[in-house]
């Protein structure tokens, strides 16, 4: 599916030590409404690796169990980038966040153009 293969590709561009929304990467992809469409992608082929556990919730709560092999998995690989997570398991979005350029965004569109998705 086009838009899975879109999630990887800005999943790939999210820098080391830095987390994305649900929506921001739903918003990247061009389909704003669609972050929960971005949770599905998460648990199918996305054409290579990408750093999932990078994505949290709208809040900065870590959300993606189901993505991973145990429990915790998800919060050590952020830990081992630099990211705090809280024992609440949440990651403070303001000083973690990915705060893209516009010029990133547009970098992924023609991206998306040269791959015809």
């Amino acid at each position: 599916m086009d838009f899975y293969r879109r999630v990887g590709i800005v999943l790939r561009a999210v820098p080391e030590g830095r987390v994305v929304s649900y929506g921001q990467v739903a918003l990247l992809c061009g389909r704003p409404k669609n972050s929960r469409q971005v949770g599905y992608a998460l648990r199918n082929d996305l054409s290579g690796p990408v750093p999932a556990h990078r994505v949290v919730n709208g809040q900065g709560y870590l959300s993606g169990a189901a993505s991973f092999d145990y429990p915790g998995l998800q919060r050590r690989l952020l830990e081992e980038e630099g990211v705090k997570v809280s024992g609440d398991n949440r990651v403070d979005l303001k000083e973690f966040g990915w705060k893209n350029t516009m010029m990133e965004a547009e970098m992924l569109l023609r991206q998306f153009e040269r791959e015809k998705i």
